[in-house]
């Protein structure tokens, strides 16, 4: 056994189930993308607002 047998045979074992991997198609993936930044836009604007609102309660509450 050589050095560069478990390397090489680590590699094989990977293109073979790498090929065994239903990938999705190009639309699939826009859409899944959409999805994710939109509801990463909405979170973040929530969670602004949640922020903004405790900031000022707290700064009245405190004054």
């Amino acid at each position: 056994m050589g050095i560069l047998t478990k390397p090489i045979n680590f590699l094989s074992e990977v293109k073979a189930e790498l090929g065994k991997v239903s990938w999705s198609t190009r639309q699939e993936l826009i859409g899944a993308t959409i999805v994710v930044i939109t509801a990463t836009f909405i979170l973040a604007v929530f969670i602004g607002m949640i922020d903004l609102l405790l900031s000022k309660g707290l700064s009245l509450l405190f004054k």
